[in-house]
């Protein structure tokens, strides 16, 4: 994952398999800057996914541009509530903001994995 080292790339692919274990939605996490704007970027990562994007998490984080969107599909959002995504995002932000991109991003996976599956 571009911008991670390889150990903390490692800890965010383990997290995400977690979390998809646990929850059984497909989560995914991009790292970087949008190209336009960045809701309108994290949307198409996440119609990017085609078929499964209805059962997919997003996670679209911009460390430089300080930007932070969760995407989720029509089946994953009655299993994680805007109110959620929106608790889970203000989280990382401030993990982010102490420049904690790893825990940030460890937590905000985990929770919102934890949230979809006491749900199911």
């Amino acid at each position: 994952m571009k911008g991670l080292t390889a150990a903390q790339g490692d800890d965010v692919r383990k997290a995400l398999h977690t979390a998809e274990r646990r929850s059984g939605l497909r989560f995914g996490v991009f790292l970087g800057e949008p190209v336009g704007g960045r809701r309108h970027f994290a949307e198409r990562l996440h119609a990017a996914l085609g078929a499964e994007a209805d059962d997919a998490v997003v996670v679209f984080v911009d460390p430089r541009g300080r930007a932070l969107e969760i995407v989720t599909g029509e089946n994953a959002r009655r299993r994680l509530s805007d109110g959620a995504c929106r608790m889970t995002a203000m989280s990382m932000a401030t993990a982010f903001s102490v420049g904690d991109l790893i825990g940030g991003l460890l937590y905000g996976i985990g929770a919102l994995g934890e949230q979809a599956t006491a749900r199911r």
